[in-house]
């Protein structure tokens, strides 16, 4: 398995033979709402669209997992696996083939990866967003990802998993409460879970951030104390710091094959 982390909640997942690039912010500023007043991101050198994409992957329709340019972009002939939010993104772009996956619903991607939907980050008063798990067919090798850290007790009957993608550090505003959930939401599933492997996304990579929200923004915990709790709870999970842009192997164990 070999992940590269482009930045933000971005990743080129490569698993089963199958390259597959999941909430792709590639190219030009990420804006809410073309609101760059309020919030705007944006990079010196924008990302190299990847090659020989089998799928595209989106947990959620907000333009930080859906992002509209980069989708432009990208061939209308990939595959698109989406939340029902999602999926009315791309469909509105032109995309061919987009399948939109309910929660406990699951996708098959050319009989090598098993892709399930699992309740993810909540949107609003009402909107449940999607997180996955991805299960390689040939090895049982599994990978799990919340970019937002809400897991769903679903998850516990799926133990263990093999690696997590989610939000490590905390990140909130003040009297609204969190945006990302880290440390104790991470710690929660990472015993839930028993991963060999956890790394942390939706950190800024080599992107600049401005804008009102951003003097607000407050951060809590670190890698070091996220570590520090796992040893505590006699986890033996290895916590990567990924480099943006770059490509690495994930040296993983194979386990007893998950239900």
């Amino acid at each position: 398995m070999y992940l590269t982390w482009l930045d933000s909640n971005s990743w080129l997942i490569e698993i089963g033979s199958q390259r597959i690039l999941l909430d792709p912010w590639l190219v030009g500023p990420l804006t809410f709402a073309n609101s760059d007043w309020f919030f705007k991101g944006s990079r010196s050198q924008e990302r190299p669209i990847p090659e020989n994409i089998d799928l595209i992957l989106l947990s959620q329709g907000l333009e930080d997992h859906a992002h509209t340019p980069t989708l432009k972009q990208l061939d209308r002939k990939i595959t698109v696996v989406a939340s029902p939010n999602a999926a009315k993104v791309a469909q509105g772009l032109g995309y061919a083939s987009v399948t939109s996956l309910a929660h406990g619903q699951t996708f098959t991607l050319n009989n090598q990866v098993e892709i399930t939907a699992f309740p993810g980050s909540q949107i609003g008063p009402t909107l449940v967003e999607n997180g996955y798990l991805l299960k390689e067919l040939a090895t049982g090798l599994t990978l799990y990802y919340e970019p937002h850290g809400y897991h769903s007790p679903q998850l516990k009957q799926f133990a263990p998993v093999d690696v997590i993608i989610t939000p490590i550090i905390d990140l909130g505003l003040p009297l609204i409460g969190p945006i990302l959930k880290g440390t104790n939401s991470a710690l929660e599933v990472a015993k839930w879970l028993q991963p060999q492997v956890m790394l942390h996304t939706a950190a800024g990579g080599d992107v600049i951030f401005e804008g009102l929200l951003t003097k607000f923004l407050k951060t809590g915990g670190s890698f070091a104390e996220f570590r520090s709790s796992l040893e505590k709870n006699n986890l033996a999970t290895r916590v990567i710091e990924p480099k943006a842009g770059d490509r690495f192997e994930l040296q993983l164990e194979k386990r007893a094959l998950a239900i």
